[in-house]
């Protein structure tokens, strides 16, 4: 009788434990970053380390200048983020390509441009998986912006 009762309560808890919600593995990288609100803390201090950084700031001090261009660039930049994680938003921004053209970016500036994204993603102490996987994400991108 115990062996008995002590198989079927081994069942009712392997059942119970294969029913569980999975872990982390099945959450897309937009809800392990925290959603759209911690998105917009990261591209806020994101574009505040971009103003403070000298060897990339200039590009972006026509914007920086117009408190209606940094909101709709502040935008685009939690779009974009939020669609690249698998998140809800839809970029509708111009392409890369066209953003950029003319600008005469280097790999350098890119990089630098990244340096101060992941500089945003550890102030928020984004693990570094999710920092690699966004990262990673954006990455194509690289081959539209930079020209030079």
């Amino acid at each position: 009788m115990k062996k008995g009762l002590l198989r079927i309560s081994s069942v009712l808890a392997l059942s119970a434990a294969l029913s569980l919600p999975a872990f982390s593995a099945d959450k897309s990288l937009y809800e392990r970053l925290g959603g759209k609100k911690a998105i917009t803390a990261v591209v806020d201090e994101f574009v505040g380390r971009v103003a403070m950084d000298s060897r990339i700031n200039h590009y972006f001090a026509q914007t920086a200048a117009d408190p209606v261009r940094m909101k709709k660039f502040k935008m685009n930049l939690v779009y974009q983020i939020c669609q690249a994680s698998g998140g809800p938003c839809r970029y509708t921004g111009k392409n890369m390509k066209d953003a950029h053209a003319g600008m005469g970016i280097t790999s350098g500036d890119f990089n630098a441009l990244v340096e101060d994204l992941s500089g945003a993603l550890e102030k928020f102490k984004v693990k570094d998986k999710e920092k690699n996987e966004l990262l990673g994400a954006l990455a194509p991108m690289k081959s539209d912006i930079v020209t030079k």
